[in-house]
């Protein structure tokens, strides 16, 4: 089901507005957001504009990790989601965004990728 993300003309604003000119446009359209979770590993591809695929990832159960002193990357495993800066209620629910503290194999890193639009969890080892 896709989100309207235009102007809906519910909200009286300073000015009263008036009626659309033109009639929604499905470029108006847009989707909801895929809340990457911790789990067996689920990969969404849908199509989008102009006919390309976007890799959307649903669960995560492994990440790319960097460490940042030898630039050595390893495939790993997620073993929790410990925080999430961008949303009290992404932290609570374990959510994985961009920023989000992840606990690795390795140890905690921070995730770079943004994995609801790149179909992949990278992330960098932090030093604690």
């Amino acid at each position: 089901m896709g989100v309207y993300h235009g102007n809906d003309l519910r909200k009286i604003t300073g000015g009263r507005k008036g009626r659309h000119v033109k009639v929604k446009r499905k470029y108006w359209m847009g989707r909801p957001p895929i809340e990457t979770a911790l789990g067996p590993q689920r990969v969404i591809v849908v199509r989008t504009r102009g006919g390309n695929l976007k890799a959307k990832v649903k669960f995560a159960e492994y990440a790319n990790v960097t460490d940042p002193e030898t630039g050595q990357s390893r495939k790993v495993r997620i073993l929790r989601v410990i925080a999430n800066p961008s949303s009290k209620d992404y932290d609570r629910r374990g959510i994985i965004t961009r920023g989000a503290l992840i606990e690795t194999e390795l140890g905690v890193a921070r995730v770079t990728s943004r994995p609801g639009q790149d179909g992949v969890v990278n992330a960098v080892l932090v030093k604690e």
